[in-house]
């Protein structure tokens, strides 16, 4: 148990409480109150412990307290057994005689005590407080310095056996008291509103580490225990104000300064009536107890210093503030200023109605009513108030007839007696104030605009005025709307003079989003508000304001009106597409600038922009990106790589789109469209007002130029047969950047009007491709490039022979890489032409030139001969290779017989359309197998010398030589019956459907036959008839007929 902090506790409400030095009495109801308190917490929690070891505590020690004043020990046993309530006795070991037991007292033995505490014991100075069972107080009401020394607690046993403690003890030091409070006793006059200065020196000379709290006091009635507390040092050097002290403290009013190290002064800036009475301070000194609780070990007060005050007396004057005349149902108010007095006066008030009074208001504010006038303030139509120190009110809410008469009002200054209550100094009325009742006139109503503009741009809000002049009075207003080219008037809104409003159905309830509202500015002006106005707003507005009297039949009413016009957004809405390179280079950055124009320029209207983009080759626009009204940024779905590369920034009419590193997907058509929003739409989600879209803006992303250059010189060159020879491809500068080559090899025979032929391609990935001259595998063991280095390149020809003369050329494609990975050709350049020729070795082929021509019938056959002037050497082989061109057309292979015997089609497709075979060894035959007339056209061959050489497999073409052009034309072939039929469209229609036609008129000839017939033989068959029935008539006049003679006749 924390005996320190109990006590502690104990000992500063006992400070709190008393002015004077610790009474013993007082301090002991203290100290069992607060150890009640804290010994129920401990008896609950030592009710969870098992009872078997007694164990027995005291308040910890050493303990430093001043001489003269009191001191309380605890102690306390627990693990106890027998009774619950346990005896306790109470020893001192002084420092004279520390092994000497020195008895004090018990609550066991009366007679316990030595002789040097019976006579304290019994005086009641020492006593023993009984706390509980098992806890008691040991109170010394007034320490003695003798009484130094260490006090042991002992319990007697009542347990079974002896298990535990039985004692323990503490040490108590008694000090001198060392701490002084003193200031002359004296007896001030002062006047209110003086200031007022006191000091007090309060010093201590404590060995121990204390500290000093000083307090100031009023005391009124004469009784310190009475006392007032103005302000306080607390010992943690705190300024604490007293409670009726606490505003003129936060007003710096009232302060407490330390001057040195022992003067405290007190500090009254502007003195009261109140604070007269008698004024003393007091100081405590305060020690730090072994459990770190601080207690208070002396305290000492001063003498008195009588303050008497004398209230200020003020002349001042009274005065009624009102309207002379006032109108029935309104309010009416009248204000009592004071004139003159001094600062902060205590005044009171009281008001008159035809000589009696009403009501009154004291100057602490409580309100005084008559009888007749206590409803009227409980209903609410009445009031009376303090507006200010000097001013006081009186206001009836909705006046009548019985509130015209005369008013006044009387004011008292009044002061604070000692007792509480309030003493007049001085009386004051003002004169007397007649208000009548005023008669209704006739009023005028002015609308007008907020901006005292009569248009308005769609959106925006309306604001309409109607005012009425005249006396102030309760007025209902109604306004109503005449569209334009209308004459029906519409109701808007309407306010009755309770201040109900009415709104029409269309414009919704009366609710934070409704679009219309209807307010009261004060008694004669109402503004009506359309938040969001449409083009369907226009029109005239009318007011119409009313007013209602009691002696009337009916209401009066005044009419005024306005013509109002509302902008549509539209109207002016103007948008403009601009940008400051339509056309831009491949891989650089180009801007698009949308600028919106508009009249409402300044009204900061939210817009919507869209960017729209059409790509090339497409008539499709796709959203690029939306900036909403709301900040938002929506990207479309259509070419995401945009969003990647474009930077956006808006601004207030006008947006800006900056595309970086342009390729060919970004080159098209652009063009912005704006959605313009009323101000409003943030908060309501209303669709767009207004929309515009720009004129397309088409932008072209163009290559940059090149810088390649390629050697363009020219060269002869002789090689021998069989030899290998390579040709060079030199660049001689290219452009710069993400750039690759491409190198194409062409070669043009020697035969005359010979086209350029593709022999291979090595492209910017270094792949290589065969032309199609060069697809078979020994064109491609013969021919292969090479890239030497990043600015050379070469075509190496193995075993040079006769079919390889010709011109050599390349040309160098520059391709440049976007950002999007796609490669565009920026340049192309070719080189000079390289001619390469055989040197001669002797032998020559001689092909005829004889110039001859054929004809051939369509669907024929036809064989073209090529023919040699001699047959060569006998070891020689032959080649021949089959030309064919056409006006206007390139010259393109059809066939070649290899030296060999194979064949080689230019096109598969050919194998089943032309055979070449050699008839003879100086003729060469090609033969055409059903002619077609898009075979007409020039032939001719090219036959080749083979020679070997070397190695038994070599064979090497020697020389060659071109036939001349030979001619061939198709005749188209004679039409057959039935070709001739097909071929005639109307000869056709005419065989397939005479016919039918003849068809269907002989089958009507033979129904219209079978008909006739049919109708002849019913005929016949009637005559028959109508004979054998004459017959029978007269055969009856003869004689009779015989059955045998009628079948006869029948049949």
């Amino acid at each position: 148990m924390n005996w320190n902090r109990i006590f502690s506790l104990v000992q500063f409400r006992v400070a709190l409480s008393s002015t004077v030095p610790f009474p013993p009495s007082e301090s002991g109801a203290a100290f069992l109150h607060s150890f009640q308190l804290t010994q129920v917490q401990c008896s609950d929690s030592q009710a969870k412990l098992s009872i078997g070891q007694r164990e027995v505590t005291v308040q910890k020690g050493p303990l430093f307290r001043a001489e003269g004043y009191p001191v309380s020990i605890g102690c306390n046993v627990t693990g106890h057994q027998g009774p619950s309530e346990q005896n306790f006795q109470w020893s001192v070991y002084l420092p004279t005689a520390p092994a000497r037991e020195v008895q004090i007292i018990s609550t066991l033995d009366s007679t316990f005590a030595y002789a040097v505490y019976a006579q304290r014991v019994q005086s009641g100075e020492v006593y023993v407080e009984r706390v509980q069972g098992n806890s008691v107080l040991l109170h010394i009401s007034q320490l003695q310095m003798k009484d130094s020394g260490e006090y042991e607690c002992h319990t007697p046993n009542t347990d079974g056996k002896y298990y535990g403690s039985y004692s323990a003890k503490t040490n108590l030091t008694v000090i001198s008291d060392t701490l002084s409070a003193t200031m002359s006793s004296q007896t001030l006059s002062k006047d209110e509103g003086e200031p007022l200065e006191l000091t007090c020196e309060a010093s201590k000379a404590t060995a121990q580490h204390t500290h000093l709290s000083v307090t100031w006091y009023l005391m009124q009635d004469g009784e310190r225990s009475k006392a007032t507390k103005i302000i306080s040092l607390s010992r943690d050097f705190m300024l604490i104000p007293g409670p009726s002290y606490t505003e003129r403290f936060a007003a710096s009013d009232v302060r407490l300064d330390k001057l040195g190290a022992t003067t405290f002064r007190l500090s009254i800036g502007r003195l009261r009536p109140s604070d007269q009475g008698q004024l003393f301070c007091e100081a405590t000194e305060w020690i730090q107890d072994p459990d770190e609780t601080w207690t208070p070990i002396a305290k000492k007060q001063t003498d008195q210093t009588t303050l008497r005050i004398q209230p200020a007396v003020r002349d001042f004057q009274v005065n009624i503030t009102t309207e002379s005349t006032f109108t029935e149902g309104n309010p009416l108010e009248l204000v009592c200023l004071v004139v003159g007095s001094g600062q902060d006066p205590q005044l009171q008030g009281i008001w008159f109605f035809n000589g009696i009074e009403m009501a009154r208001i004291d100057a602490g504010g409580v309100l005084g009513l008559k009888k007749d006038y206590k409803e009227r303030t409980s209903q609410g139509q009445l009031q009376v108030s303090k507006l200010s120190p000097k001013a006081f009110s009186l206001k009836i809410f909705t006046a009548g007839p019985e509130d015209e008469g005369t008013y006044r009002c009387a004011v008292a200054e009044v002061a604070r007696a000692l007792r509480g209550s309030w003493q007049v100094l001085q009386t004051k009325q003002s004169p007397d104030s007649q208000v009548y009742l005023r008669k209704p006139a006739a009023r005028s109503v002015v609308v007008s605009t907020k901006n005292k503009q009569p248009v308005v741009w769609e959106g925006e809000a309306l604001t309409l005025f109607c005012k009425a002049d005249g006396a102030e009075s309760l007025l209902s207003v109604k306004w109503w709307h005449i569209p334009q080219d209308q004459t029906q008037p519409e109701f808007v809104a309407g306010m009755e003079q309770d201040g109900t409003v009415q709104l029409s159905a269309s414009n919704g309830e009366l609710n934070n989003h409704s679009n219309t509202r209807l307010e009261k500015m004060n008694w004669a002006t109402f503004q009506l508000e359309i938040t969001s106005t449409t083009v369907t707003d226009s029109g005239t507005y009318e007011c119409r304001v009313s007013e209602r009297t009691r002696n009337q039949a009916r209401d009066l009413s005044w009419t005024q009106k306005m013509s109002v016009t509302v902008k549509s957004l539209e109207s002016s809405l103007q948008v403009n597409l601009m940008s400051r390179r339509p056309q831009v280079k491949l891989s650089n950055t180009f801007d698009l600038s949308c600028i919106v124009q508009a009249d409402y320029s300044d009204l900061k209207v939210p817009l919507t922009v869209i960017w729209q983009f059409q790509p090339a080759r497409s008539q499709v626009f796709h959203q690029l990106i939306q900036i909403t009204h709301n900040g938002t940024i929506e990207w479309g779905d259509f070419l995401s790589q945009f969003q990647k590369k474009t930077k956006v920034s808006q601004s207030s009419f006008r947006s800006q789109l900056l595309i970086y590193d342009a390729t060919e997907e970004e080159a098209g058509v652009y063009q912005c469209k704006v959605e313009v929003y009323d101000r409003n739409s943030l908060h309501t989600n209303s669709p767009a007002r207004a929309s515009a879209i720009s004129s397309p803006l088409r932008i072209a992303v163009t290559l940059p130029e090149s810088k390649l250059k390629v050697n363009s010189s020219s060269q002869v060159r002789e090689i021998s047969i069989s030899s290998n020879t390579d040709i060079e491809c030199s660049i001689l500068s290219q452009s710069t950047g993400n750039l690759q080559l491409a190198v194409i090899w062409y070669f043009s025979p020697i035969s005359t009007n010979a086209s350029w032929l593709r022999i291979l391609e090595m492209d910017r990935t270094s792949v290589v491709k065969y032309g199609d001259e060069f697809q078979t595998p020994r064109k491609k063991r013969k021919f292969h490039a090479e890239k030497v280095s990043k600015d050379l390149f070469q075509l190496h020809i193995l075993s040079m022979e006769d079919s390889d003369q010709g011109k050599y050329h390349c040309a160098v494609e520059e391709w440049l890489l976007s950002t999007n990975g796609a490669w565009n050709q920026i340049g192309e350049k070719k080189s000079g032409l390289t001619e390469l020729k055989l040197r001669l070795t002797g032998s020559k082929v001689h092909v005829s030139k004889v110039y001859s021509s054929e004809n051939a019938t369509e669907h024929g056959e036809v064989a073209i001969h090529c023919s040699l002037e001699s047959s060569g050497s006998p070891a020689s082989l032959f080649s021949v290779t089959w030309y064919w061109s056409r006006e206007n057309s390139g010259s393109k292979m059809l066939v070649h017989l290899q030296h060999d015997g194979l064949l080689e089609y230019g096109e598969e497709r050919l194998r089943r359309h032309l055979h070449c075979y050699r008839s003879s060894p100086t003729d060469f035959v090609l033969k055409l197998h059903r002619v077609e007339m898009e075979d007409a056209g020039m032939y001719w061959c090219r036959v080749a010398e083979w020679q070997l050489h070397g190695n038994p497999s070599n064979w090497v073409s020697q020389a060659s030589d071109e036939s001349q052009r030979m001619v061939l034309t198709v005749l188209p072939s004679e039409p057959t019956f039935p070709s001739r039929i097909c071929s005639s469209a109307s000869l056709l229609y005419f065989l397939l459907i005479c016919p039918l036609v003849l068809f269907i008129l002989l089958l009507v000839s033979l129904l219209c036959l079978y008909w006739k017939a049919k109708k002849l033989s019913r005929l016949s068959l009637n005559a028959r008839k109508e004979n054998a029935f004459w017959m029978d008539l007269k055969g009856a006049g003869d004689r009779p007929t015989s059955r045998r003679e009628e079948e006869d006749e029948d049949n």
